[in-house]
């Protein structure tokens, strides 16, 4: 079991908040380099759709955010498209990696191991539900900026 220290636990604890406050199949947040943290959902509108990820990240950055120290995913593949948002703002920000029911599977802490990862491990780690993706259609939306 991978353990995680206290302010990644608290990213883990958002994102769980995200996901069950959001009855989507994922939910994420991220923790700023100020140390602010951002918690969201899936949103999922005909004209907008983002991962829970995504969402997270586009808070952060909308509201000043200039770096991430780490970033937790609760139900979502390797290939999410935030993690490249997350990449593209801090290439060396830890990613975490948790099942639906919040179990920690994998931790990237760095650019070189992410190209160690595919989506075939994450999809294991997931039930049926998570590997439908990140935006299933009875997924709804919701993010939340918490100042840390």
């Amino acid at each position: 079991m991978i353990e995680l220290d206290a302010e990644d636990s608290k990213l883990h604890v958002l994102a769980r908040g995200a996901l069950g406050r959001t009855g989507g199949t994922a939910g994420a947040a991220v923790r700023d380099t100020e140390g602010r943290t951002y918690a969201a959902g899936e949103v999922t509108l005909s004209v907008l759709r983002l991962s829970a990820l995504q969402a997270a990240v586009a808070a952060a950055i909308s509201s000043g955010a200039e770096g991430f120290e780490a970033a937790v995913m609760i139900g979502a593949r390797f290939s999410d498209p935030g993690v490249s948002a997350v990449r593209e703002v801090s290439p060396s920000a830890r990613i975490i990696f948790a099942d639906q029911a919040g179990i920690v599977f994998d931790v990237l802490d760095d650019t070189a191991a992410e190209g160690a990862h595919d989506d075939t491990a994450a999809e294991g780690a997931h039930d049926d539900t998570a590997a439908e993706g990140p935006f299933a259609d009875t997924a709804t939306a919701g993010s939340e900026a918490n100042g840390g």
